[in-house]
């Protein structure tokens, strides 16, 4: 297994996203979780382009401190939603054998959406462990809203959803 972390970037971390707190604890949780398991973790930033704020050399690009990268995680930067996009992580994930990405991360309605998809179509198993994932309010659903229907909806076919307790062990487990 190979736990994704997707766009956790100072400019989007922030106390306007969905149930802040938890979320960020629990994604940490699991990031600290992978590293003492010697799960492999893949951290994702998203460049949107010159004067969108996340840009490489902007720091709002950069990974919130909390996250301090180790020396031997890999960083992979995208411009689209899905991390697929990125040929070098696709042809990475190709000449892997384990086909289970545990994704986690932002924005549930976006990044995490679609890397959830195009992992699906390229027949990865995909696990989602609850409170993960987070989002904004936008003109149409409250982050609340948009949160549940994606993970509780949208994703109901596509997705092992799991606990974060289940979580955590399907991370201990990992070389069983």
């Amino acid at each position: 297994m190979i736990l994704l972390v997707i766009d956790m970037q100072k400019g989007l971390v922030v106390d306007e996203l969905y149930d802040y707190q938890n979320f960020l604890n629990r994604t940490l949780t699991l990031i600290k979780e992978a590293r003492k398991s010697n799960v492999e973790i893949i951290f994702f930033k998203h460049d949107a382009g010159s004067g969108s704020g996340l840009t490489i050399g902007e720091e709002d690009f950069e990974l919130i401190d909390e996250i301090e990268l180790k020396p031997n995680e890999k960083v992979y930067t995208k411009t689209i939603n899905s991390c697929f996009g990125n040929e070098s992580f696709k042809e990475y994930m190709d000449n892997q054998k384990d086909k289970r990405l545990m994704i986690i991360g932002l924005q549930t309605n976006y990044c995490i959406d679609c890397t959830i998809k195009s992992a699906f179509e390229k027949g990865y198993e995909v696990i989602i462990p609850e409170g993960t994932n987070s989002t904004f309010d936008n003109p149409y659903m409250s982050a609340e809203l948009t949160y549940n229907y994606y993970n509780d909806d949208v994703w109901e076919e596509l997705v092992n959803s799991v606990t974060m307790e289940e979580a955590i062990e399907l991370l201990r487990n990992n070389n069983d």
